[in-house]
This record gives C-alpha cells, sequence and structure tokens, in this order.
C-alpha cells in the first residue's frame, strides 16, 4: 500500500496556509490607528481619475473598472470632492433659469447667474409678480388716469357730436331733421326744430314739395355716411391716445420696481435685457393684463395661443447651485432618458395638453453641468435611448431638452423648444470590466468619447509594509461605520481572510463590501457579549453564521453523496474512474463537491467523445479543454502509429451545464487508466487544467474544492489514505481552513501539488509513469508503457501487425546477423514501434 505521508509531492501542513503574525501589529486595537482609504490600492486608478478629471479637453470622460464590492463608487466620490468639490473661486458653479421669450412663446430662454444668484432672481421676480396686480389695479384707478382718461373720452364725444349737430343744424335750415335711430342716423322731414313730420302729413304736402324735401335728404345722405365712416378712425385715435396715458401710468407704477431690481444685475447684461423685456411686456400689455385678472384670476396657465398671464414674468430656477461648494457633483442612481436630460412636464387646460416654460423640470446632466455626473454602466445601459441621448449630448456640448416622443415623431403637438444648454461636464461611469470591453468593441463613439480607464485593482501584494495599511483600511471601515475597534487577533484573522477571499496568500483583496459586512456583523456579535471590542471569535461566528444562512444547497448536496444517491468513492481502486472536483458560485458562497469523471474505450480510430458536449452541455471552455486532451495523447501515442481507440468521457450525474477546463487532468487520468487498464485511488480527488504538453496548470476556487472533498472524507471517517490532488501553481493560493490543516498535520489527510500529468498517474496508480527519454521509449511496467502496450494491441487488431523494415543491403565482408544478448527481454517504446533490449531502453 502507497504511503502518502512520505511521498515527495505532498505538501507540509504549513505550506496549506499562510498566518498572519500578531507580532507585526504594534497595537492593541484599530483605535490607536489613523484613517487611510482604499486609495492606497489603488494608485493607478486614482491617477486615471485625476488625470481624467483635470484635462479640460473634449471627450475625456471616465470609465472607471472594477469589481462590486471593491469599494468603487466610494472610491469615484472620494476622489471628486478632492478635485471639484473643495476647489477655489474660479471652478464655483453656476444657477440656471429659463425665462419666457416674449418674441417667441414657444422657445423660452436659458439664462445663467452665478451661483446663488439665480434663487434670488427668482425670489426678486415672484415678489414683482405678486406686487403686479395690485399697481395694475392702483395704475388703472388713480384719480390722475381717470381724468384723463374721461378727458380723452369727452373729447372724443363733444367731437362726434359737434360733427353730427353741425350737419344736423345744416339740413334743419332746409327743413330736414337728424334723428338718431336704433339702426343709426337718418334724415326726416321736419315741421321745426324740435318736430317732425308723420307720415299723414308728409303726405298731405303738395307733391312739389315731397320731391323737394326728398332731394334734400337725397343729398345729405352721402355727407352722413362720409361722416358715419370717419367715427372708426376717431376711435382708433381715442384707443391710441388711451394706450399712451396707460403706458405713462404703467411705467409710473411699475417702472420703479423694475429699476429698483436692475443694479442687483448690472453685471449681468442678460439677466438686465430680461429685466427691460419685462417692463416693455407690462407697459405694452398692461390692459390685457388687468382684463386677465379679472376673468380668471392670477396663475392662469400661459398658452401658445397667446393668453397673458402674470406667470410670463416668472423665473423657473432650473439648476439651483447656491449649497454648492466647488464644482457640482451629482449621482444619479436612476438614470432614465429624462432624468439624464430633463423633460417638459404639461398640465391639462380646457380639454387639451399645454405647456410652458415653468413647467421644464432639469436632468442629471443639467445639475452636473459645470462639474461631473456619476453612473452605474450597467443601469444605463437596461433604460431605454438614455445611453444615445447621453452620447448626443457629449458628442454636442450642448444640452437639449426632447422627448422620445419628438425622437420618433410619435407627437403632433405643439411643443416648446426651450434654448440648448451649453454642457460642459465630465461623465463618470463605473461598471465591470465586461461592460467597458464589450462597449469598446460594439460602439464605435465610445472610445473618442469615453478616453480615460480608471482601472482597480483585484488585490494589493501582502507584506509587512501592506498588513500595516490594511489594518488602518479595516480601522477605517469600522469607524465610517460606527462600529467597535478590533483587537490585535481580530485584525490578523481579518487580514487572513482578506488573503482567502484573493484566492492567494501572497494577495490582499480589495473587495472591501465584503470586510465591511464581515465586521458589522461581528460588531453585532460583540454587542450581544457586551465586548468593548471586536475580538477573533466574533469574527469567526460571524462568518459561521454566513455559511450557515447560504450553505442549504452545500448541506443538500454532501447529504446526497453520504446518503449514496450521488456516487462517490473515497477508497478503494476502480480502472477508469476518478473523483473530479466542481465549484459552484451561489453568489454569496462558493463550495466545491467531488464528481465522478468516467472513461470507457474501444477498438476505434482515435476519436475522443465529449459526452457533456455532445447532449450541449459542456461549454466552450470545456469542449477546449477535452480537445487538448485529445491533443496529448497524439502528441505522446499516436505519433508513427495510428490511434486506434475510441473513448467517451463525461461527469456522471450532471444534470446541468458544466464549463471550465479545471477537469482536464482528471478528464486524461481516467482516460489512461481505461486504455492501459490501470487500476486508480478512489481516496484521492484532482482538479488541475492541462495543456497538450501535459503539463498542469493552475484553476480557481482551489480552497473550496480541497474543503469540498475533505468535508466529505471527514463525513465518512478519514483513514490516512484520502487527499486531493491540485497544480503546483496553485500552491501559493492556498489559505485552507484550520480542520483541515490540522488533519494534515496528523496524517489523516493529504494535499499533493503536481507539475505534470505523470506525476499524478504515478500517484494515483502506485507505478512509475514512464517518462518518455529522448528517443521517445519507457520502461515497460510503467504507466506510459502498458498505455502504449494496449494501443498497440488495439492497433495490431484493427490494421494488422506492422511491416518489418528491410533492413539495408550490406557487402558480405561487413554482414554480421544481430544476436539477441541473454537475459534480455524485448521493450516497446512509448509509440509501440520497434524493440529493443531492456539495457537501451
Amino acid at each position: 500500500m502507497t504511503d502518502f505521508r512520505q511521498h515527495p509531492c505532498r505538501l507540509p501542513p504549513e505550506r496549506l496556509f499562510t498566518p498572519c503574525p500578531e507580532s507585526l501589529l504594534e497595537f492593541a486595537t484599530t483605535a490607536e490607528l489613523d484613517d487611510l482609504a482604499e486609495e492606497f490600492a489603488h494608485p493607478r486608478a486614482v491617477e486615471a481619475l485625476s488625470f481624467g478629471l483635470d484635462i479640460p479637453r473634449h471627450g475625456y470622460n471616465l470609465f472607471v473598472l472594477g469589481e462590486p464590492g471593491s469599494g468603487r463608487h466610494a472610491l469615484v466620490h472620494r476622489v471628486l470632492d478632492t478635485q471639484f468639490r473643495h476647489r477655489g473661486n474660479g471652478d464655483a458653479a453656476w444657477d440656471w433659469c429659463y425665462v419666457h421669450n416674449f418674441q417667441e412663446p414657444t422657445r423660452p430662454r436659458l439664462l445663467r447667474l452665478p451661483a446663488g444668484r439665480g434663487s434670488k432672481l427668482r425670489e426678486d421676480m415672484q415678489n414683482f409678480v405678486s406686487g403686479l396686480a395690485p399697481a395694475l389695479t392702483a395704475a388703472f384707478e388713480s384719480d390722475d388716469y381717470r381724468r384723463r382718461l374721461n378727458a380723452l373720452e369727452s373729447e372724443a364725444k363733444k367731437r362726434e357730436d359737434t360733427a353730427l349737430r353741425t350737419l344736423g343744424r345744416e339740413a334743419m335750415s332746409k327743413g330736414v331733421a337728424l334723428l338718431s335711430t336704433e339702426e343709426g342716423f337718418t334724415f326726416v322731414p321736419a315741421k321745426s326744430e324740435d318736430e317732425t313730420m308723420s307720415e299723414e302729413e308728409y303726405d298731405a304736402l303738395p307733391k312739389e314739395r315731397q320731391e323737394e324735401l326728398d332731394a334734400i335728404i337725397e343729398s345729405y345722405e352721402p355727407r352722413l355716411q362720409d361722416l358715419v365712416s370717419q367715427f372708426p378712425r376717431w376711435q382708433r385715435e381715442l384707443q391710441a391716445k388711451v394706450k399712451d396715458i396707460s403706458r405713462e401710468a404703467l411705467r409710473l407704477a411699475v417702472g420703479h420696481e423694475i429699476e429698483e431690481l436692475k443694479p442687483a444685475y448690472a453685471d449681468l447684461a442678460e439677466v438686465s435685457a430680461f429685466l427691460d423685456a419685462v417692463l416693455h411686456d407690462v407697459v405694452e400689455t398692461g390692459d390685457n393684463l388687468r382684463e386677465s385678472q379679472k376673468g380668471e384670476g392670477e396663475m392662469e396657465t400661459l398658452l401658445f395661443s397667446g393668453s397673458i398671464s402674470l406667470q410670463r414674468y416668472l423665473v423657473n430656477l432650473l439648476v439651483d447651485n447656491s449649497g454648492t461648494s466647488g464644482r457640482p457633483v451629482v449621482c444619479e442612481s436612476l438614470p432614465t432618458f429624462q432624468n439624464l436630460l430633463g423633460r417638459v412636464e404639461h398640465t391639462a387646460h380646457m380639454g387639451m395638453w399645454v405647456s410652458n416654460f415653468t413647467l421644464i423640470r432639469a436632468g442629471a446632466l443639467h445639475r452636473a453641468n459645470g462639474g461631473a455626473l456619476v453612473l452605474d454602466a450597467g443601469k444605463l445601459l437596461t433604460q431605454p435611448y438614455a445611453w444615445e441621448g447621453l452620447k448626443r449630448a457629449l458628442q454636442a456640448e450642448r444640452l437639449r431638452l426632447e422627448s422620445p416622443e419628438d425622437l420618433f415623431g410619435l407627437q403632433s403637438t405643439q411643443q416648446l423648444e426651450p434654448e440648448p444648454m451649453p454642457l460642459d461636464v465630465k461623465v463618470v461611469l463605473v461598471g465591470d470590466r465586461n461592460t467597458y470591453y464589450l462597449l469598446s468593441e460594439m460602439d464605435p463613439e465610445f472610445g473618442a468619447l469615453f478616453k480615460v480607464a480608471a482601472d482597480l485593482e483585484n488585490d494589493v501584494v501582502r507584506g509587512p509594509e501592506n498588513a500595516l495599511l490594511y489594518a488602518r483600511l479595516l480601522a477605517t471601515l469600522a469607524r465610517r461605520d460606527q462600529l467597535r475597534a478590533l483587537t490585535r487577533a481580530a485584525t490578523a484573522w481579518t487580514i487572513e481572510r482578506a488573503a482567502r477571499l484573493a484566492e492567494d496568500s501572497r494577495k490582499l483583496t480589495t473587495r472591501t463590501r465584503v470586510l465591511a459586512d464581515l465586521l458589522r456583523e461581528a460588531d453585532w456579535m460583540a454587542e450581544k457579549d457586551g465586548a468593548p471590542d471586536i475580538d477573533r471569535q466574533h469574527l469567526e461566528r460571524a462568518l459561521a453564521a454566513q455559511v450557515r444562512r447560504a450553505d442549504r444547497v452545500r448541506e443538500r448536496q454532501q447529504e446526497a453523496i453520504l446518503n449514496g444517491e450521488f456516487m462517490i468513492a473515497t477508497e478503494g481502486m476502480e480502472i477508469g474512474q476518478i473523483n473530479g472536483l466542481a465549484a459552484i458560485d451561489m453568489g454569496e458562497l462558493t463550495f466545491a463537491h467531488p464528481m465522478r469523471v468516467t472513461a470507457a474505450v474501444r477498438m476505434g480510430d482515435g476519436d475522443v467523445m465529449d459526452i457533456e458536449r455532445e447532449t450541449e452541455l459542456g461549454g466552450p471552455l470545456h469542449s477546449k479543454g477535452m480537445l487538448i486532451l485529445s491533443g496529448f495523447l497524439s502528441n505522446r501515442f499516436g505519433r508513427l502509429v495510428p490511434l486506434s481507440v475510441n473513448a467517451s468521457l463525461v461527469f456522471e450525474q450532471s444534470y446541468g451545464e458544466v464549463d471550465g477546463d479545471s477537469a482536464s487532468l482528471a478528464e486524461l487520468c481516467a482516460l489512461l487508466s481505461a486504455i492501459g487498464m490501470l487500476p486508480l485511488h478512489q481516496s484521492l480527488a484532482m482538479t488541475g487544467s492541462l495543456n497538450q504538453l501535459g503539463q498542469v496548470q493552475p484553476i480557481g476556487a482551489v480552497n473550496e474544492k480541497i474543503e469540498g472533498f475533505f468535508d466529505i472524507c471527514q463525513a465518512r471517517g478519514l483513514t490516512g489514505k484520502q487527499g486531493v490532488i491540485i497544480p503546483a501553481a496553485n500552491v501559493s493560493h492556498l489559505m485552507l481552513r484550520a480542520d483541515v490543516v490540522a488533519a494534515v498535520r496528523r496524517g489523516d489527510f493529504h494535499v499533493f501539488a503536481v507539475r505534470h500529468v505523470d506525476e499524478a498517474m504515478a500517484l494515483l496508480t502506485g507505478l512509475p509513469a514512464g517518462t518518455p527519454d529522448a528517443k521517445g521509449e519507457v520502461a515497460p511496467g510503467s504507466v506510459s508503457g502498458k498505455v502504449a502496450t494496449q494501443l498497440m494491441e488495439l492497433a495490431q487488431q484493427r490494421h494488422g501487425p506492422p511491416e518489418k523494415p528491410k533492413a539495408p543491403r550490406r557487402s558480405k565482408a561487413k554482414e554480421s546477423p544481430a544476436k539477441p544478448k541473454p537475459g534480455k527481454e524485448p521493450v516497446e517504446d512509448v509509440a509501440g514501434h520497434g524493440e529493443r533490449g531492456a539495457g537501451e531502453a
């Protein structure tokens, strides 16, 4: 029986776990340590962020590449706080306002004011509007205005009356009176200045007199018509004069209020022009404004049809940066099209949807203008039209309010067209690497707009100096969440946990969210215990509780193995059967369990069939591993003799998709076992990928895979013969659980590291590997020798024995028959061709 304890590939317990010596941590608790943010782990990314935020060029927006939980958003905001929020006055933000355009009501004007002055202008105009109605009333009801208005009206009435009397007196002198009726003015025969003729009296007149009166009336009617036709012109002249005195009254009543406002905005030409336009509009439309207030009230909606309202003088403060220090930084958690680019709201009025400049709403780009906008790339790309809208704004460097209905021509009603906003913003997208590379490949505009990539590190080098820095980081995480301080032992344990999360004993993870969650839960454990600080036991209990909450699937899997429902052997020897190791990522928990890999062989033409691939359950990486496996077989055993074997490989009791090449070492060992009729130790499980030369390459989740097989063996009872074979390149990744290390130290369990498939086969079979020498020959009792012998037999059965090569013709003098040396047995080389003496092999 093989003694695994003395095997040269066996790893000593010291190499299975790299502790953090408490002697490196010269403090009692982390309360003694200064703060240290995550920036120490990402110097390259911080440099890229600083560069991208500083350079004032078009297209230098940023994409931050980092894994979820790495603190990428927090890092971005801390750098932005330094770069943007704590700058001098030259980097102050602006306020942005929309106001009514008196020339084109559907095209509101945009005003830019220094931060804080937009709210002041809005307040001033609100006060102006609130006082405008009383001012209008006072202006039109003043004694002076009424006196002047009455004088004008009296003068106009007197003018009409005088003209009519003059014409009437002239007609009366000829016996015709001018009368005013409901239908208008008319001439009739008169007896005197005070009395007209009746029809009977007119009929009693001589015919000559009747004809004379009719002629007089006929001669005066054109003159009357000429006079009446002048009345509208006289009325217009009156209205113009009334308008003039109304303007004067309004200018006196309102002008002083505008003049009082203008000095405060004398340095802002656009605001001064707006105030002048307001005064001009009030003066020109004062009468209509007064009638509007009487008819529909102060808050009447301003319609595109031209209805007048006091709302037109208000200011829509679109972006208020009065409380912003430095440049604005906006983080939009829901980057929809309208949340990014703004929107124009509508209201129902008289059975139709209408809008005005006061219903324009800002988007995240408006609020971030002049500063930075932080977006989650994944969320942005899932929102319809948002990505295209963002690119369009960045390319044009102007922010135009638009709606999806406008873009696709789905809305035919008249819409507002607000003046576009000049755009000067740094957009920072935060996402994973896959998203960045996908956009780089699929979107030709992406590289021109996002020229700076800030790539966060997944881990940092572990060492004495970084261990102390990491302790300061843990102290900072605890203080941010107002947690208890960590003891020295707890800090050392957390650093060890960080190495386990990094899957490398030489590194420490930068996934601070996972550690912060663990600290919070350990703090709660300490609170329940009444402990002043977080100690190692609290962290271990918190981790155990996390595993317990997510462990249901692993327990059911282990239960199925122990019950025999999922067939896994941990003792004995079998041909063509080996325990592979499969890792399952459940999000909060990654675990592994053994899976039986079997191989079956028969005579054929050298085809190795992957049942997983044939049933479309194998992923591309798994299929690649199988093809590499076939390449190794052809390279070692099929150079001169065709492979005359067909084989099939499968993961037994696997009912889901299988991917990855980490089982290719196990698959090759099972295949070699099946071909060479070599029994394999079932007490060993293995993991590792291969190249075509048979070299073993590293794989992921090595700790979980070892622990997964250990748990099954421990549940069945450790015998001292069980263990796991891993790639030698994975040794530096080992950070195994304490119970696994203890079992290895006692000799109850083993971990072997191999560099080549030959080492693995030697372990599994107890036979020498039989590595081919320079001539490609191997010893007959080795693993390779047995495999080659079986392949030769299959080739001979299929193709017949190989033809013997003809001996070269020699001269009789030099010709001597070759004689076998006594005591020497013929040995077949690895390719199954030719025979040599054992002494020559």
